[in-house]
């Protein structure tokens, strides 16, 4: 039988700056689902990628006096090459700009949607946020400002072309309420039935060319005008898999696959949940099964942004503290809902006291005492093992628990699960007290000695089991844990730190 195959994707960003934390953290949570759903034998594609033809970006190579492909060139590989230092694990990369399944993705998408009779042209005048890239009423905003960037909307009017969105209001209603499209968590699958019941309008899916700076995919059949970033950029989920020539790829991961996971942030739950399912209806093609919403990133209570010039650069903070601080401190601190503010005492808090002084400090005891008391030969376990069943009980238990956890989109839940382990495995060396065990058996207390060879099996195979489930989460520590509880020849390797203690200072 055939494993069930998982599409999983992140949002792709405009590229008008270089990354930041709040994106690094939807890619590493994506990272987490991709490769957990890889361990437990299912066929998985993760994809991310890049929004290249946004008139924030234009506008930024404005700015800053070079061409818009010379920025967004730049900027989009800044973003590709996270993939190193966060040690994600993708599989495609698209960039909307130059990507030639993209263009002929998004004009297929176009020609589908206007055969079923839901687009059509007329002149229109609004409030336009330059920094959503939409369209806003003034019952949307807040003093007459954007509440996403606060930032007075732009009045314009122009001829556009628009989908009829309104169309699909009750379909939509129906498909979320009824789990049908899975909106997670509940507070953002009530935020969307709200949004619909209170009246969906139909949307403007295109830019004059002069007003998008020639930037942009024409519209099909109309080189008066560009189509509309956010047509464009969701278009991406399907042009990466050459939708456009309806090739194989299209075919295998989003037609027949299991799932099709899309992971997004609280501020774009409107276009995934409502403006990307209707396009979908529209031209006939099947819906994703999970869109998986997380909150935000703040620095000192405000959300990180690139306008904002509030940012956190991944890269650089992985340079300083290393991929698996950045990673733990996000799947570790950031709750399932609501904002969560980062500092770099924080972080260091975390990998101190979860990473050097939690994880790495037990598999060094573990691995020094079975080399100081059994030479470094793992021992079977010879006695009852009342002492050892907690842990024993823990180690059972963590599979379905991380199953669990991940399946509701809580990372963090998943990520303590896994961690119970490494508190049982203290806890148990706290109550055996293996010294003593170790000291009774030289003194010929041979019951001593059995107590021991029990209980050092039980704290090896935990440390193997955290090296296991740690696999979707840190992914080189894990490798490192696992190499050191493995034996070579019959013996383990010598006990090596795994994780160096951040000096205070550094923050």
């Amino acid at each position: 039988m055939t494993a069930p195959h998982h599409y999983i994707t992140t949002t792709i960003p405009y590229v008008n700056a270089r990354p930041h934390l709040g994106f690094a953290l939807e890619l590493v949570q994506a990272d987490v689902l991709a490769r957990h759903h890889r361990h437990r034998g299912c066929e998985v594609r993760f994809l991310s990628g890049t929004d290249d033809n946004s008139l924030k970006n234009v506008l930024a190579a404005e700015a800053e006096g070079v061409d818009v492909q010379t920025l967004v060139d730049r900027n989009a590989e800044a973003f590709a090459a996270l993939r190193e230092p966060l040690a994600l694990s993708f599989d495609d990369f698209i960039r909307t700009s130059c990507d030639p399944r993209h263009r002929i993705g998004v004009e297929r998408l176009w020609r589908q949607c206007a055969s079923s009779g839901d687009l059509y042209r007329k002149h229109y005048e609004g409030l336009y946020c330059v920094g959503c890239e939409q369209f806003y009423t003034p019952a949307d905003l807040v003093d007459g400002r954007c509440t996403e960037h606060g930032t007075e909307p732009q009045l314009v009017a122009e001829e556009n072309w628009f989908f009829r969105l309104s169309r699909y209001a009750d379909t939509l209603h129906e498909l979320i309420s009824s789990g049908t499209l899975r909106v997670e968590p509940a507070a953002r699958r009530n935020e969307v039935l709200a949004l619909i019941t209170g009246g969906l309008h139909d949307f403007s899916i295109s830019r004059s060319h002069s007003r998008a700076r020639g930037w942009g995919i024409p519209v099909p059949g109309d080189a008066s005008q560009v189509v509309y970033v956010w047509w464009d950029a969701l278009g991406n989920y399907v042009t990466s898999l050459d939708y456009g020539d309806n090739a194989d790829a299209y075919q295998r991961w989003w037609v027949q696959s299991k799932r099709r996971i899309h992971l997004v942030g609280k501020g774009v739950v409107r276009f995934h949940a409502v403006y990307w399912p209707a396009m979908l209806l529209s031209a006939g093609l099947p819906l994703p099964t999970d869109i998986l919403v997380h909150d935000y990133l703040t620095v000192d209570g405000r959300k990180i942004s690139k306008s904002s010039g509030n940012t956190v650069d991944p890269a650089d903070l992985v340079d300083e503290f290393g991929a698996d601080a950045v990673r733990w401190w996000l799947l570790r601190e950031v709750p399932r809902v609501g904002d969560a503010d980062f500092t770099r005492e924080r972080l260091i808090a975390r990998a101190n006291a979860d990473l050097a002084g939690g994880l790495g400090n037990l598999v060094n005891r573990v691995v020094t005492m079975v080399h100081r008391y059994r030479q470094g030969h793992v021992p079977l376990p010879r006695a009852e093992a009342l002492a050892t069943e907690p842990l024993i009980a823990a180690c059972r238990r963590v599979l379905g628990e991380v199953d669990a956890a991940l399946s509701s989109f809580d990372l963090r839940k998943a990520a303590s699960a896994v961690w119970r382990i490494v508190e049982e495995s203290n806890r148990c060396i706290d109550n055996t007290r293996p010294w003593e065990l170790a000291k009774a058996e030289q003194g010929g207390d041979r019951g001593a000695g059995e107590r021991l060879d029990t209980v050092l099996a039980a704290l090896v195979q935990a440390c193997r089991v955290l090296g296991d489930q740690l696999q979707p989460f840190l992914p080189d520590a894990a490798s490192r844990i696992a190499g050191q509880v493995a034996e070579i020849n019959g013996v383990l390797p010598p006990a090596n730190p795994l994780f160096p203690r951040i000096a205070e200072g550094d923050a």
